[in-house]
């Protein structure tokens, strides 16, 4: 048995199923999930946040996967940095992994570490035959030691590197085919991009390997004024966009992963965010018109 097909047959314990709806879980909210049980598909969680064994916020999470199916979304791997893999963090993800079994485990197309030194940012990387080679030998490497599946998530962007030899989707459709792992579709990452970058969002989701993608995230943006202009910034800090809605719709026709309200900062009551997944849940059923959309 190849090391790719192991990693396939031993992944997930849990499931979620097609067309659910979760939210990202946060700690100003953890009490109240705890007390009423809402009614959610799913949570997703970053991984790191639940390294330490006997933390508070594992107690949590202990009561919490009882009554709801996880995921565990990573930031700290840095696996488009050239530095070696942090075997620390790694033992750390595995345990957390082994001890919940989510059904899905992913990270970024990105990088936040050189020479041992870590920023508190999820870099670009280069689109080029180099930076793929590195980064889908970190990940495979990562998959082995973790015997799972991981899916990547595309970026956020605010330049262009000029060495780019590659569309971001066929860089993530060869990290598909080459390391056998899973997507993670970020629909505010791409409209964000798109407008910062002029790229064509529905030209990238037409190309995107439709069969790759394990699961979709939806979140707000901020609009921030320069001198020359104004750009989009992936803040995770507010409501969905229209436009981001409107990508949501189009692209469910097509692809049934389960999709994620991820709300990251000026975190508001957990009532707004159980709100936008029922709205996520209208317009998958295509009960929104284009005229009721916020």
């Amino acid at each position: 048995m190849t090391q790719a097909s192991s990693r396939v047959e031993n992944s997930q314990s849990q499931s979620i199923s097609k067309n659910a709806i979760g939210i990202g879980l946060r700690s100003p909210h953890y009490q109240q999930m705890l007390a009423e049980r809402p009614q959610i598909d799913w949570l997703e969680v970053h991984s790191e946040n639940f390294f330490n064994q006997s933390s508070a916020q594992r107690q949590v999470l202990d009561q919490l996967a009882l009554d709801y199916p996880l995921s565990f979304h990573g930031i700290g791997l840095s696996l488009g940095s050239t530095d070696p893999l942090n075997k620390q963090h790694l033992q750390q993800m595995k345990a957390l992994i082994d001890c919940y079994q989510p059904a899905l485990i992913s990270e970024h197309l990105s990088w936040s570490s050189s020479n041992s030194r870590y920023f508190n940012d999820l870099l670009p990387v280069p689109y080029t035959e180099e930076s793929l080679g590195i980064f889908c030998d970190r990940l495979n490497q990562v998959q082995d030691f973790l015997g799972r599946a991981l899916l990547v998530e595309n970026p956020t962007t605010y330049l262009a590197f000029s060495d780019s030899s590659m569309q971001e989707w066929e860089f993530l459709n060869e990290i598909h085919r080459r390391c056998h792992c899973g997507l993670l579709l970020d629909l505010n990452n791409i409209y964000v991009n798109s407008i910062n970058l002029g790229l064509d969002a529905k030209v990238y989701l037409q190309q995107i390997d439709i069969a790759a993608v394990q699961e979709i995230h939806l979140a707000g943006f901020t609009r921030r004024q320069l001198e020359n202009g104004e750009i989009l910034i992936d803040t995770h800090g507010s409501r969905v966009s229209k436009a981001v809605w409107q990508l949501f719709r189009d692209f469910r026709h097509r692809c049934s992963a389960p999709a994620l309200i991820e709300w990251d900062s000026d975190i508001p009551a957990l009532e707004e965010l159980l709100s936008q997944a029922e709205l996520a849940k209208q317009h998958q059923q295509g009960v929104v018109s284009k005229e009721q959309l916020p």
